[in-house]
């Protein structure tokens, strides 16, 4: 079982100075990858995402990598021109409207990043991918390991949710077994009282307990539990992408002891439908994080 967060890195130095891979994921529906890349680089996401998909199934994966430049790349000093010729001629329009002296800065228009900027010479950029290509490999490995450590501690919990889950279910049937007997006995004493020790038609009693019964029988909702609760343990222990298929059969069992409930009053079977979903509430939470 993996979990769908998780986080790793890697970095290098290269010809092209040193880069630097972050993987980030979190829980989604289905696979969401999103790559942040140098700006002269885009043409490289066609070439990774396949690396993502490779190794996650199911998720929301933020991957960001960056460069910094070597110390001893290239660098070249660009000037906008037409930009400080423009401002020039503001300048001096305006010196003469006001009737101001002197002459503008040099320095000044060259501290200004709108008028010059520092560049680095570079070489095409794609000379670069197949490091780039090696260091998002290392860093999703990095982040496979993160989300497995963390699957199973999500696996350890919900192993015991679905052990105490069965438990409820063995309850639920043992207690089911006794419902029709003590049901029979309370509407036995119910007439005695009401008939005041006069004859008891047994044949209308046999009858009535038998409506009754009938009412509170939950025999085929507790072995579609059973066989519920038998396939999401499987699940549970079971590799590979299983977040939805659990979270599809956490649904099921939990329509079961809502039916289960609605057709008992008997107070022992409401309080183990209860304590059984809030389990599955708590199962359900934990499967929101796997993959």
């Amino acid at each position: 079982m993996r979990s769908m967060t998780g986080f790793g890195q890697a970095a290098s130095e290269g010809r092209g100075g040193r880069y630097s891979v972050e993987v980030r994921g979190v829980n989604h529906r289905f696979l969401d990858v999103r790559l942040a890349v140098p700006r002269d680089s885009q043409s490289w996401e066609p070439e990774l995402k396949p690396l993502v998909a490779e190794m996650v199934e199911r998720g929301k994966v933020d991957v960001t990598i960056s460069r910094v430049a070597g110390a001893a790349a290239e660098k070249r000093v660009e000037v906008d021109e037409e930009l400080a010729k423009s401002a020039l001629q503001a300048w001096r329009k305006l010196q003469k409207g006001l009737g101001l002296a002197g002459e503008i800065d040099v320095g000044f228009l060259l501290s200004r990043s709108e008028f010059v900027r520092v560049t680095e010479a570079r070489a095409d950029p794609g000379d670069d991918l197949p490091q780039v290509r090696k260091l998002l490999a290392k860093a999703l490995r990095s982040f496979d390991k993160a989300r497995v450590r963390e699957g199973a501690a999500l696996q350890a919990d919900m192993k015991a949710r679905c052990t105490r889950l069965a438990g409820i279910e063995k309850d639920l049937r043992k207690r089911s077994a006794d419902i029709v007997p003590e049901l029979a006995a309370r509407l036995r004493g119910r007439l005695n009282k009401l008939l005041e020790g006069q004859q008891i038609d047994e044949q209308r009693l046999l009858q009535e307990t038998a409506v009754m019964a009938e009412r509170c029988d939950v025999h085929e909702e507790l072995v579609r539990l059973a066989s519920h609760l038998k396939r999401l343990a499987g699940l549970v222990r079971q590799k590979g992408s299983v977040g939805k298929p659990i979270d599809f059969l956490l649904q099921e069992v939990h329509r079961e002891l809502n039916t289960i409930a609605s057709k008992s009053s008997d107070v022992e079977v409401t309080r183990l439908t209860l304590d059984g979903r809030a389990e599955v509430e708590k199962l359900r939470e934990q499967t929101q994080n796997v993959e």
